[in-house]
């Protein structure tokens, strides 16, 4: 794979390199309208992935958020055709690497010694590499480490590059300017959280500590004496991803041991610790047998107690048959708001209620099996909500922010639990006990 010499840093170096990636999709268009007019052929597959192409390349090699940006998109596959999501998915662990010259200047800058200075071996060629760092295998005293190095600039970077990044969200999904700036200010505190290790170091510690007791799943440990600012050093756990996992074929049993742990982990983290792995790609998991191995504690969600007394109960089959606690829920959680009109009300309720009912099927039973065609009905009934106008429209922001990255945690959960072919135990949690209890007090 093709390595970098060095990451543009300034905001004119970083717009130039999207202004010209725009220059190349211009000429797809081009290219794709004449043959189009010459042959008659209505080629989009080739003009999407040529544009994919394109544009992979630009956003791989600035890396950071606007990399980052990519990567959540290659999750949501319900907005971008294939070639884009198949493309950006590289995003994930197969961005290009920056150079083994570039790599010994970074970890010098970072922790004022070279790697050689540090461990008895280090290897200079990248195991992956992603949106905010990369990670190199180093062994000392016999023992192997996984090092974290970040790509310079990043942190600074990631407020210009989501300005740059705006009109392109406005133009996608049709946001407004204050529903971008509620959603952007929450993705650029979670992007600015991603690129300082000491933060990463300390959750990770935290929550490995606390959900150790979860059967089959397996954590890293960190080294401080070793990491820095920009350089965190951790266990070098065995593993595949889970597309390389696939491909050995592993029985049904052994996916569903794997889909049941990462369900484990995720519920306890959510309902029990109130601070959620909100990353949930396939880069950031190894598997091995029957074991998990979480790498990447980068981005952390933390859940207000406020909101998780709102957003939550929702999933529940006895709210969900309560008009008018359904009616405060949403109001609290900015749904719907005072002064809408009741059409408008009814309309959101309606909607909201609708894709509620869908995904939480998996907490209503004792088993769930998680399948493509539950996540393309997913996708399909949110396409259908996005057509009613004050979803596509809205006349004032709606929804709170920090649902942005509970859904986009669930979403990609769901998404790799359908990869797996996942049938695991999912439903008649305490959470959704004492959840039941402590709104029917409320209500007494």
């Amino acid at each position: 794979m093709k390595t970098q010499d060095s990451i543009a840093s300034s905001k004119l170096g970083r717009a130039a390199k999207l202004v010209g990636t725009g220059a190349k999709i211009g000429g797809n268009y081009l290219k794709y309208y004449a043959k189009k007019s010459i042959t008659g052929e209505d080629s989009k597959e080739v003009l999407h992935e040529q544009n994919a192409n394109d544009i992979y390349d630009s956003l791989s090699e600035l890396k950071g958020s606007a990399l980052k940006v990519a990567q959540m998109l290659s999750m949501d596959k319900n907005l971008l055709p294939r070639a884009y999501t198949q493309k950006f998915a590289l995003s994930q662990y197969s961005a290009p690497p920056m150079s083994p010259p570039l790599v010994m200047k970074v970890f010098k800058s970072a922790t004022g010694k070279y790697p050689n200075e540090v461990f008895d071996q280090f290897d200079t060629k990248s195991l992956a590499a992603a949106s905010i760092g990369q990670v190199h295998l180093a062994e000392k005293d016999g023992k192997k480490y996984a090092v974290k190095i970040q790509y310079p600039g990043i942190a600074d970077s990631i407020k210009s590059d989501l300005k740059m990044v705006k009109p392109v969200a406005n133009a996608m999904f049709g946001l407004s300017e204050k529903e971008m700036k509620k959603y952007f200010e929450e993705v650029e505190d979670k992007l600015i959280e991603e690129t300082n290790y000491h933060l990463e170091l300390k959750r990770g510690t935290e929550i490995s500590q606390a959900s150790a007791h979860i059967k089959n799943i397996q954590f890293p440990t960190y080294y401080p004496e070793f990491s820095g600012e920009k350089v965190l050093v951790m266990d070098y756990l065995e593993g595949l991803h889970l597309k390389e996992f696939l491909e050995i074929n592993p029985s049904p049993e052994t996916k569903n041991n794997i889909a049941q742990t990462l369900w484990d982990f995720y519920e306890y983290q959510l309902h029990e610790l109130k601070a959620i792995h909100a990353d949930p790609h396939p880069g950031n998991f190894l598997f091995q047998g029957d074991r998990v191995g979480v790498i990447d504690f980068g981005c952390i969600k933390e859940v207000p107690e406020d909101f998780y007394q709102s957003y939550f109960p929702l999933l529940l089959q006895e709210v969900q048959e309560d008009a008018e606690l359904i009616h405060q829920l949403l109001m609290n959680i900015e749904i719907i708001f005072p002064d809408d009109s009741p059409a408008v009300k009814e309309e959101l309720t309606n909607a909201f209620l609708r894709m509620t009912r869908l995904l939480s099927r998996p907490f209503c039973t004792e088993e769930f099996e998680f399948t493509y065609e539950f996540i393309d009905e997913i996708y399909a009934t949110g396409e259908e909500i996005y057509k009613i106008q004050e979803v596509k429209k809205p006349t004032k922001p709606r929804g709170s922010k920090h649902a942005l990255y509970i859904n986009r945690t669930y979403f990609g959960i769901y998404s790799m639990m359908a990869d797996l072919g996942a049938n695991i135990k999912t439903g008649k949690r305490d959470w959704q006990a004492r959840l039941w209890n402590s709104i029917s007090a409320q209500t007494l």
